[in-house]
């Protein structure tokens, strides 16, 4: 029996089945809430995972790219029950969200061209802005403790602002740079030394071959059918192959994830809006599960746009599913080829080294999205990539002001926030 997890604490899968389902439907606030929640349902009140196994798995999965929390999630169960639990954990955490980010999609596509529903998200897209600027500190406050890790910061934010490079260039540089400095000088970024540890279990190749081939192969199988039926020239194809290829560089979170998620599908792709995009992180804010379940919105709007042979809806319908397929089946990917190797990982200081300077350009990346979202939110008109300042929207920099009040003074919570701003976005439309 593993340490920390006696016969005593151990649920039954139907335990964890119905505590799951509970946390999938309460995971509201971002992936700090989501962690702390499950930190008091599995470690506080159950004991089913120690202290020391949940902070450990934490720091395994922020080496991963997608959601932590609901990777997270994913390795308790993996923990558990095996296979089995890890997929009902991760399933469980994300289909409550998803099911209702869908039907809001539905309805934000049959709605948009109303007025009334234009100055509801006026309001939405004010609080976005100001939830964006509060994860920008709260994320720098934790990051940026050395002089390194600040000019990776600083770097980043340059990189995309100012010579708008590819999002997953910037990371992967990032964390090469990481890796070469933990070798040469680890003080640079605050890597504490392994330590004394116990001796290792045997490497579990075998395990790790045997689940990347079986999810490699759950992920692809949309793909195929798209690719066999539909064409490469199809929506639903370069839906779900720009969907699989950010699937592996999302370090960080939806939020820094988000500026290249709204790069390709505003200016590349066509698929949205300036101001959609703000609006599909203000409904994914409003909901439980992963902030990323945002690409859902996205692939629905996409589809929806582009139907052809099916029905808008049910084009959009197809978009959504894919877009959450190819989304999370890496996650289960990564935690079940790789949590066997949890207790090496630990130990691997170049592979820390790179993480954090990831942690520290994911910074910048959330200050070039918060800039990106301020400029769509704050100006009605663009002219050469600049907002042209006659265009300022008073009643967005209003709001937007209040909502910075509400969370930075008064300390309230998303929900409260974005009800408010919804409420004040419905009364400014009248004046």
């Amino acid at each position: 029996m593993e340490q920390g997890v006696t016969a005593r604490s151990t649920p039954t899968f139907q335990e964890l089945v119905t505590t799951f389902a509970r946390i999938g439907c309460l995971s509201f606030g971002g992936p700090a809430g989501q962690i702390a929640l499950m930190h008091r349902e599995v470690v506080e009140e159950r004991g089913w995972i120690s202290e020391d196994q949940y902070l450990h798995a934490l720091n395994f999965c922020h080496f991963l790219p997608g959601p932590e929390a609901q990777q997270l999630a994913t390795w308790i169960g993996w923990k558990l029950h095996g296979w089995r639990g890890g997929l009902a954990a991760g399933l469980l955490f994300v289909i409550p969200g998803a099911l209702v980010i869908l039907a809001l999609s539905i309805l934000y596509a049959a709605a948009a061209n109303l007025s009334w529903f234009a100055a509801l998200f006026l309001g939405i897209k004010a609080a976005v802005l100001a939830l964006v600027v509060q994860a920008l500190l709260r994320i720098a406050g934790r990051a940026l403790d050395t002089r390194l890790k600040q000019g990776l910061a600083f770097a980043a934010f340059l990189a995309l602002a100012l010579f708008a490079l590819p999002f997953p260039v910037v990371v992967l540089g990032a964390g090469l740079i990481g890796f070469v400095v933990a070798a040469l000088r680890p003080d640079l970024l605050a890597l504490k030394p392994a330590g004394d540890a116990m001796p290792l279990p045997p490497r579990p190749w075998l395990a790790s071959l045997k689940s990347v081939l079986v999810w490699g192969t759950i992920w692809a199988l949309p793909m195929v059918l798209v690719l066999t039926l539909l064409g490469r020239d199809h929506v639903l194809w370069q839906i779900g192959s720009f969907f699989s290829q950010l699937a592996v560089v999302t370090f960080g979170g939806a939020y820094a994830v988000l500026a290249y998620m709204a790069q390709e599908a505003v200016n590349g792709f066509g698929w949205l809006r300036p101001g959609e995009m703000a609006d599909g992180l203000g409904l994914a804010e409003t909901t439980p599960g992963p902030l990323i379940l945002v690409t859902q919105f996205v692939g629905y709007l996409a589809a929806f746009r582009a139907s052809d042979p099916f029905t808008p809806l049910v084009a959009g319908i197809l978009g959504a599913a894919l877009t959450t397929w190819v989304t999370f089946a890496p996650c289960f990917l990564w935690i079940f080829a790789f949590a066997p190797w949890i207790e090496r990982m630990e130990r691997a200081v170049r592979l820390k080294g790179a993480l954090a300077a990831v942690t520290a350009s994911v910074v910048g990346v959330i200050g070039s999205l918060a800039l990106w979202f301020g400029g769509h939110v704050l100006f009605r008109t663009y002219a050469a990539g600049l907002p042209v300042w006659s265009s300022l929207d008073w009643r967005a920099g209003l709001l937007t002001v209040l909502c910075a009040v509400l969370l930075f003074r008064l300390k309230w919570g998303v929900l409260p926030v974005l009800g408010s701003a919804a409420l004040g976005g419905l009364f400014l439309a009248q004046i």
